[in-house]
């Protein structure tokens, strides 16, 4: 079974992904590896980041249903 996704988790990795690649340490054999790794992590962390946008304006259209004028 697949992990769940976890944003923060996820936001992690990237950072030290991002640390590894600034600081020179990612090997020739290993860069293809990590830009391939952040770009997947990056597409599920803007999936995520829509995905709760749009429930959160769904609860706020629901709420000002709710409110009297």
């Amino acid at each position: 079974m697949a992990e769940k996704f976890n944003y923060e988790k996820s936001k992690a990795e990237l950072e030290q992904i991002l640390e590894e690649l600034e600081q020179g340490e990612a090997s020739i054999d290993t860069l293809a590896k990590h830009v391939k790794r952040a770009s997947e992590l990056i597409r599920l962390c803007r999936e995520k980041l829509r995905q709760t946008d749009q429930e959160v304006q769904n609860i706020l259209k629901d709420v000002d249903k709710e409110e009297p004028r």
